[in-house]
């Protein structure tokens, strides 16, 4: 949730290596690249940036968007059943969403991370913006949004990102990001022109912020809350002991934590957050994540299906039914979450602007019961 083909390199038999500063490297079939695999280690993981720097324009010469996983093995990805199935983006209200991000230079996670409702979506003139570029200084084993060095934050991206909102009319707005481990304060300074410049719009626009953690980024997280965004979404992804093989770069209490502190520093925002399932993970650790979801005071909880993007992506374990979804939904809304999306297809911002709606209904409806 690639579209494009990722060409044959000879394995490597020996262990992975830390790159350091060198001449770039050959592609060539003589030397094949070695690049650091993500692991348990977090240097290894955090120098991943480092080594990319050393290939240049990789991913655009050579059409690889995850260079970290080209000597894995491939993951056979089983038939989805029926309930997945869905329609292609080819709609006249699509192609007109894809010329306005291309003229204005902006990228969707709609695209980036190959998400199964981009048809659906994109029909209505819904878009997910996702901003500080297009290439993740992350690896995680689950997502298709390209990894390599990122280049320099377009300083006109606020500006564009506004003059987009209103030429599609939209009164709610989710803006997610890239991981950018380079930057100082990991992006929080573009989230928040972002947020300011969309509130200057008249009339204004509801706003959803989807964050990454912010991870050795003191002072980030609380940055971006004080803009006072109307909910402040950080998924955990999946359990925790999943995390070194799903989500290496980040750590699950960190990623709670960052949670919490957000309703700490503004309590009227809507915190939401997110799982995916069909990655091997036990149904007691699902109710185990919406527990801690809810110690973490965290209002809005969704679950949806795992896809695999690509062979060498994770693998999907197995399909949860829908009516698992429904289980979840009902033991979900027991522990107390205001809200609850749970289905085969619920992505992050899927329905994001009536889901919004909704949720404050159901916070009017609970404090009318105080």
């Amino acid at each position: 949730m690639s579209r494009s083909s990722t060409p044959t390199v000879a394995p490597s038999t020996s262990d992975p290596v830390r790159c350091s500063p060198r001449p770039p490297l050959s592609t060539g079939p003589e030397r094949p690249l070695r690049l650091p695999q993500p692991g348990r280690r977090r240097q290894d993981f955090l120098d991943l940036s480092v080594c990319l720097s050393n290939i240049e324009d990789m991913s655009e010469t050579t059409q690889i968007r995850h260079p970290e996983k080209i000597h894995r093995p491939d993951n056979p990805s089983p038939r989805k059943p029926e309930w997945i199935r869905v329609k292609a983006p080819t709609s006249s209200e699509a192609a007109e969403v894809r010329q306005l991000m291309r003229s204005k230079n902006l990228h969707t996670v709609c695209e980036e991370a190959a998400c199964p409702n981009i048809g659906e979506c994109w029909k209505h003139r819904h878009a997910s913006f996702m901003i500080l570029g297009d290439t993740c200084t992350r690896a995680c084993a689950f997502c298709n949004v390209r990894t390599g060095k990122p280049g320099a934050v377009d300083m006109a991206e606020p500006e564009n990102l506004a003059q987009s909102v209103k030429s599609m009319g939209l009164a709610h707005v989710v803006i997610t990001s890239v991981d950018r481990d380079d930057l100082e304060d990991g992006g929080a300074f573009q989230f928040v022109a972002c947020i300011e410049r969309i509130r200057a719009l008249a009339p204004a626009p509801t706003l959803e912020i989807l964050t990454p953690d912010f991870r050795d980024k003191p002072g980030s997280l609380d940055r971006v809350a004080r803009a006072r965004p109307d909910v402040f979404n950080h998924n955990l992804e999946t359990a925790p002991r999943l995390y070194p093989s799903i989500r290496p770069g980040a750590r699950y209490f960190e990623s709670l934590r960052l949670l919490q502190r957000a309703k700490e520093v503004e309590p009227e925002i809507f915190t939401k957050s997110g799982i995916m399932v069909g990655l091997g993970e036990e149904r007691i650790e699902v109710l185990q994540v919406m527990d801690d979801l809810r110690s973490a005071g965290v209002d809005f909880l969704t679950i949806g299906q795992y896809l695999q993007p690509t062979p060498k992506h994770a693998a999907v374990q197995r399909f949860v039914t829908p009516a698992e979804f429904e289980e979840y939904k009902t033991l979900a809304r027991a522990k107390g979450f205001l809200m609850v999306s749970a289905s085969p297809l619920t992505r992050s911002s899927h329905h994001a602007d009536r889901d919004f709606q909704e949720l404050r209904d159901a916070r009017a409806r609970q404090r009318q019961r105080v």
